[in-house]
């Protein structure tokens, strides 16, 4: 193998062959067949096409650039002759600047390198009998019909050898490697091949090439149409079936096609639909319990004793609470906060607690029944021992290996792109912009806290004068509302700007590192861009749920930030209702923003270039210059989904007990999502180049450690930012004696006994309202530090005035008591499930084992009737030859 290695690798690398001996490409004339997949001859099939500007009618360059690029290409296709590739070059029908290169790989050369990369291929048929599940009979009426697209069979698999070339299940040479495939092995070419050395560094690979311009565009073809069948009668149709099956939106409830899939794109993108369809259906359980404990808090709230007393004139009306910020607010009455209070109702409830310790629960199912799900597509899709046998180097890494190290485990010599110190340097670089950014982005959160201090002053003098005659609009639009939300939309256009200038910066740091494989590249740039992201879209609602109006201090002695400005506290609603609404504006400004994004440019842009090119012609069109016009996949290719989607789960599952309609969402949203990035895959971009994947890659560990975090979250939020616990107390131990006056247990007076009292002699100047007093009375209610209708201190005239009352303790400690209850309660019951469910299932595994076996008989069978039969012949060589030899030397020896 290394022989074989040295023998196709090598040669790719080697020097540029002279002018005079430049291979070129054949050249013939669109053949008037648009929907043909094969070279003008009709028998080799187009594997990759390669596009680029002819230089001789560019006016744009300077004609040095144009000759240079020129020699490039010429000497870059010139070395994908001399490594066996077949080259076919037509000009555009549209656009005579335009040059359309198909390439062909020959059966030896598929061989050779599908050998060089480890690629499994089948053997025999699977033989193995497969159980139906107990839920075949539902699941049927999702499934796509099977007399439109058939399943796939089942084969025993082994990594391909050419001397075993007689043990593969070779029915058909030109069927035997799928486009998939051959559309592969093809790129892993394209990407080593060089094209010039400059100062002994060789330049090499088609993605040098697109980024210098050099060559416009290089892809796999679709089979067919996406809107009609092809006019081949051999072609397959796989695009086609896959948009009417798959991607319409009439699909929305269909199962998807998953073997499919894969087999049209590759296995990456058959595990990332696989996953996202599977925490779809996880989402269906978790959004029916998030239903009913909201259901739950709508049918409780006109129970809510302390909802009634907030409402009730003779209690709240007759509640005066002191001023949020200094001079310019005024006093209010506690029955503004009514409306709010009856919506708190609905999402503090008891409910939110069950389903905060269900979603702790939920999460847990979903990541360890996705592992199972894995490992039954690792063992279907052949990925099982992907990372070990047939993950190459990526090019890039292999250019730079210029060090010679010692290898710990072969004890031999290999190259490597830097030294140990050189590694740490890179490290140490990479990390320290890693922070940079994180800092950057928390720098950014503290400017959005900062203007909404300032806002507040401004919208608490303006507001009540500019509103003064519209009651309706007042009752909505308080300055605690206005601010939020227009601080929550400041924060969302920061995330997306910091977002467009961090993606480039991630890049070329991840570049700067150098990884040695495209699963390690992938790893090392998922990590950094979620680490941002993380800060960039979480930091403003940890901000609210655990920092914003806890440090206030109290109306004679607030807190400043910066010696200026006053803390915020929370909107009357309580801070859990500005949660949501922070949840909210996030959240659907960022669906808003990636379908604007991802599918409506990339709609507009093929329309515009659609109906420009029929402007031009009403020519016939060939398969690839059609392909052409449609959108590339990003360098990023599937980042931004999982992206999408892991921030989703994120919202759905750290801040859960703010919102339990979030699964609800999520769910809808991803039954559309699912369509939206079938339909975008299938009409709008170019096909992807097939790509192995074993799992789900950085994601796993990601969504796990997210979990983890969701059980501190969402105990925290019930805790420190819900009403939930202060209210337990006082049912408990308040409202009875010895601290309380009622004969049982009740939330009668709950209010009262909850809301400080402050003299208003001993406002500072600094702070002193300049607004008029309500009457005569000389106190006021202080406005919670903990919440908005509590801050529990003792009176004025109190030995210890305004400090925290015993009361205040006594939820101190519940609260404490109460998150590492429940943590060690969900912990517990996360790890007893995860010890219950393997990671692989019982018939996983015995499938697995029982392949590696067949297949290894099997090899070894056929290697030992070729050493009998090669045997066989060697002993009849030998019998001929001791024939002879005792016929010649009897006489003698007689």
């Amino acid at each position: 193998l290394v022989l074989e290695l040295n023998q196709v690798i090598i040669p790719t690398y080697g020097t540029v062959p002279d002018q005079q001996n430049l291979h070129t490409a054949e050249w013939v004339d669109f053949d008037d067949k648009p929907d043909s997949l094969f070279f003008s001859d009709g028998q080799r099939r187009i594997d990759f096409v390669l596009v680029y500007e002819d230089e001789s009618k560019k006016i744009t360059h300077k004609r040095s650039d144009r000759k240079n690029h020129k020699r490039k290409r010429q000497v870059y296709e010139s070395n994908l002759i001399n490594n066996g590739l077949q080259l076919e070059a037509t000009r555009s029908v549209l656009d005579e600047k335009l040059i359309f290169v198909k390439v062909h790989a020959p059966w030896e050369v598929l061989c050779t390198y599908a050998e060089v990369m480890h690629i499994k291929l089948p053997l025999q048929h699977n033989d193995l009998k497969t159980r139906d599940s107990a839920f075949n009979w539902f699941s049927r009426f999702f499934k796509v019909d099977e007399n439109i697209i058939k399943p796939e069979q089942e084969f025993f698999t082994a990594p391909f050898q050419k001397e075993h070339l007689t043990n593969f299940y070779i029915h058909d040479k030109d069927t035997f490697f799928n486009p998939a495939t051959r559309s592969r092995i093809v790129h892993f070419i394209l990407s080593r091949v060089e094209y010039a050395t400059k100062n002994n560094v060789k330049k090499f690979g088609i993605n040098k090439l697109l980024d210098t311009g050099i060559y416009k565009a290089a892809f796999p073809l679709h089979d067919s149409n996406f809107k009609h069948l092809s006019t081949d009668p051999n072609c397959p149709n796989e695009r086609y079936l896959l948009y009417r099956e798959w991607a319409h939106p009439k699909n929305i409830f269909k199962l998807q096609p998953l073997d499919f899939i894969r087999k049209y794109y590759g296995e990456k993108i058959g595990i990332y639909f696989a996953w996202l369809g599977f925490y779809t259906n996880m989402l269906t359980v978790a959004a029916v319990v998030g239903v009913g404990c909201f259901l739950y808090g709508c049918l409780t709230k006109d129970n809510c004793t302390w909802s009634q007393e907030v409402c009730d004139p003779n209690i709240g009306g007759n509640i005066i609470m002191c001023p949020q910020c200094d001079k310019v607010c005024t006093y209010w009455n506690l029955t503004i906060t009514c409306e709010s209070s009856k919506k708190l109702c609905i999402f503090d409830s008891f409910g939110t607690l069950v389903f905060a310790v269900f979603m702790g629960i939920w999460v847990t199912l979903f990541l360890e029944f996705w592992k199972r799900r894995q490992a039954e597509l690792e063992y279907e899709w052949d990925t099982v021992e992907y990372l070990e046998q047939e993950e190459q180097i990526r090019p890039e890494y292999e250019a730079r290996c210029t060090h010679v190290v010692m290898n710990e485990i072969t004890q031999q010599e290999e190259h490597v792109p830097y030294t140990a110190c050189g590694k740490c340097i890179r490290m140490t670089f990479c990390t320290s912009a890693i922070f940079f950014w994180i800092l950057l982005i928390i720098a950014s959160v503290i400017g959005i806290i900062v203007y909404r201090l300032s806002v507040f002053l401004v919208f608490s003098a303006t507001l009540s004068q500019h509103l003064s005659g519209t009651e309706a609009i007042r009752k909505y639009l308080t300055p605690q509302t206005a601010t939020s939300v227009t601080a929550s939309v400041i924060s969302f256009v920061v995330i997306m700007i910091l977002n467009i200038i961090y993606e480039k910066v991630a890049i070329l740091i991840t570049d700067f590192e150098l990884p040695r494989t495209q699963t390690d590249y992938e790893n090392s740039l998922t990590t950094k861009m979620f680490l941002f992201q993380f800060v960039n879209y979480y930091s403003s609602c940890f901000y609210i749920a655990f920092f914003k109006g806890k440090f206030v201090g109290h109306p004679g002695n607030p807190v400043y930030w910066l010696g200026k400005y006053r803390n915020e506290e929370c909107d009357p609603g309580g801070c859990l209702l500005e949660l949501t609404t922070q949840l909210a504006i996030i959240v659907g400004g960022k669906a808003i923003w990636n379908n604007i994004q991802e599918v409506l440019l990339p709609l507009v842009k093929n329309l515009i270039g659609r109906y420009s090119a029929a402007a031009r012609s009403e020519k016939v069109v060939p398969r690839w210059e059609e392909d052409y016009h449609l959108q590339p996949i990003g360098k990023l290719g599937l980042f931004y989904e999982y992206l999408e989607m892991v921030i989703q789960f994120g919202f759905v599952t750290l801040f859960v007990a703010s919102f339990p309609l979030a699964p609800l969402l999520a769910l809808i949203n991803n039954m559309l999502e699912i369509r939206l990035d079938a339909w975008k895959l299938t009409t709008q971009f170019r096909r992807m180049v097939p790509q192995k994947a074993q799992d789900i890659g950085a994601w796993q560990p990601i969504l796990q450690g997210i979990a983890i975090l969701a059980v501190v979250t969402n105990a925290m939020i019930i805790a420190f930012t819900s009403d939930m616990i202060p209210r337990l107390v006082y049912y408990w131990s308040f409202s009875v004696p010895p601290y309380g006056s009622h004969s049982s247990h009740t939330m009668k007076g709950y209010i009262n006994s909850t809301l400080s009292i402050f003299n208003i002699s001993d406002f500072k100047n600094a702070s002193k309202p300049f607004s008029p007093w309500f009457g005569n009375q000389t106190t006021c209610r202080q406005v919670s530090n903990k919440h908005l209708y509590r801050d529990l201190r003792y009176p004025p005239g109190h030995q210890h005035q305004y400090e925290h009352n015993i009361y205040y303790w006594h939820v101190i400690a519940a609260k404490l008591a109460f998150i590492i209850v429940m943590e060690h309660v969900i912990y517990f019951v996360k790890f007893i499930i995860s010890y219950a469910i393997p990671d692989v299932s019982q018939k996983t595994k015995s499938k697995v084992k029982r392949e590696k076996y067949l297949t290894q008989k099997l090899l070894h069978e056929n290697d030992l009737k070729v050493v009998k039969k090669n045997m066989g012949k060697i002993a009849d060589k030998v019998t001929k030859v001791t024939k002879g030899a005792d016929s010649t030397f009897r006489p003698k020896a007689e």
